[in-house]
């Protein structure tokens, strides 16, 4: 509630301080920004440390910056550059909770309630963005944003005595903790190499880069076309949180309807439609009414992308790779804040909703191939089925690089199947730690194929171990039962010469 209460307060301020709309714009990218600058080291500072020592530490940043901000406002010293400033660094804030807070929705639930448990938190969000713009937009029509952001402040007393009572479970490891340069590296890595995340960041810049176009002209729409007061401009945010909790309600009924990709485009073609609608209505009560349907759209897709994230990767890499889908989701709103902005200001507010409206439909023909994980998706839970390399003495943990080799011995006919399997295996090695990777044919024995991969030590090795889950295992497993022989694949590990 004291965030949305927030964004209420700057965007109005913004618009009594300046009637640029480039500016007023710039309180949305100011907001979003920060996420796309920082949310990388923020996800690999939520996988390496003590999350909830973490959250503690910038929930207490956040809540003097927001005090501060209050301060300022009450003595009159808020300028436009200030009030982004500060809006700024409430972002920055948000950058580095946001991997860390979404990554231990799954430490609170089973596998199989994580759906509904993503959709439950999507409820509570969205009641505070029911409540929390229209109680702004009534508290600065009476006292002015002041009040709204002290009140931001105090809400912040909450969220640290939740963290204070949560005790959260450690997973269990006897490899050092990762640096934090490698950490950051091996979740770039991850991603890379991971055809599920690729297909999700696809999905969310086509959806949030035209979506975006709403949240940064909506203050501009309300005080001009609209001719209404801070009390109009909640009430409209207040119509998207109250749509978004209808649609979290619907959301188990719609996905036993339609498939993770239908919904998305679903929910596309309702947001252009509204963007459509309000680019050329002047009147209040149907501006309200579509954004009540854009509300609800907006959580079908966003939860339906955030169930795809959680569920993208394994515990040990999980904030990070949030981070990259945080990333993709705040730099396309940024991009599409300054964008919209831009041409709202060249042009007219009403033509840059409908060119983004445009721009939502065509992004819905161009993602029509790339298809998100149905269903319960892979399972990234840790498997431990490698077992403990064989070695005479135990290496350094630095040294390198290592050489795996694995070599196999299958059925001729059944080449071609292993070699497509080989594939799938070459991006989990690739996403797990390797560097190299490559196969090769025995010109003598066309049965005999080896598999080769290197990793930059000893301990990335013993680290690959303790990512393997049980989807490895499965692909592992039906590239055992190609073999000739009923013996596991030979491994052996080579460390280079000093």
């Amino acid at each position: 509630m004291g965030t949305w209460m927030h964004d209420v307060g700057a965007a109005w301020l913004m618009t009594t301080l300046t009637s640029d709309p480039f500016m007023v714009a710039m309180i949305q990218a100011a907001t979003a920004f920060p996420i796309f600058l920082f949310a990388l080291p923020a996800g690999a500072m939520a996988d390496i440390v003590d999350r909830r020592r973490y959250l503690l530490v910038v929930q207490l940043l956040m809540a003097t910056t927001a005090i501060s901000l209050a301060l300022v406002t009450w003595f009159g010293m808020t300028t436009p550059e200030i009030l982004i400033v500060y809006t700024f660094t409430l972002g920055c804030g948000a950058a580095f909770n946001a991997p860390a807070w979404q990554a231990i929705t799954p430490e609170l639930v089973p596998k199989k309630q994580l759906t509904a448990a993503i959709a439950l938190n999507s409820i509570g969000i969205n009641v505070s963005r029911a409540i929390g713009p229209a109680l702004g937009g009534v508290l600065i029509a009476l006292h002015g944003p002041v009040l709204t952001f002290a009140l931001n402040a105090l809400t912040f007393v909450g969220i640290i005595w939740v963290l204070l009572r949560w005790k959260n479970e450690h997973i269990a490891t006897t490899l050092p903790t990762e640096r934090f340069f490698n950490a950051l590296r091996t979740g770039l890595r991850y991603a890379r190499h991971s055809q599920s995340i690729h297909i999700l960041a696809i999905r969310a810049m086509a959806f949030f880069i035209s979506a975006s176009a709403i949240w940064a002209l909506l203050p501009l729409l309300a005080r001009g076309e609209l001719n209404q007061s801070a009390g109009g401009f909640g009430l409209l945010l207040g119509a998207v949180g109250l749509g978004a909790v209808i649609g979290a309600t619907q959301l188990s009924r719609l996905r036993k309807l339609l498939n993770n990709d239908q919904l998305v485009m679903t929910a596309s073609a309702i947001i252009g439609v509204c963007t459509f609608g309000l680019a050329f209505t002047q009147y209040f009560l149907l501006a309200v009414a579509l954004m009540l349907f854009a509300g609800m759209a907006w959580i079908m897709v966003l939860s339906t992308l955030n169930v795809a994230a959680q569920k993208a990767a394994p515990s040990w890499v999980r904030a990070r790779v949030l981070s990259v889908y945080l990333v993709v989701f705040f730099g396309s709103m940024t991009l599409g804040s300054a964008v919209w902005g831009q041409l709202a200001k060249a042009l007219s507010i009403s033509d840059a909703l409908l060119i983004a409206a445009v721009t939502q439909f065509l992004g819905i023909v161009v993602t029509v191939g790339f298809h998100l994980q149905r269903g319960e998706g892979v399972d990234n839970a840790a498997s431990g089925h490698w077992p403990a390399p064989v070695v005479e003495d135990e290496p350094e943990s630095d040294q390198g690089p290592v050489l795996i080799t694995v070599e196999y011995h299958i059925e001729l006919e059944k080449k071609e199947q292993f070699v497509k399997l080989m594939k799938e295996l070459h991006r989990t090695r690739k996403r797990d730690g390797a560097f190299f990777w490559s196969m090769f044919s025995d010109v003598a024995n066309p049965c005999r194929i080896v598999e080769t991969f290197m990793t930059e030590s000893w301990l990335e090795h013993l680290r690959q171990h303790e990512r393997s889950t049980n989807a490895d295992y499965i692909l592992q497993k039906s590239i055992s039962d190609i073999s000739i022989t009923i013996q596991p694949p030979v491994v052996e590990h080579y460390i280079a010469l000093r």
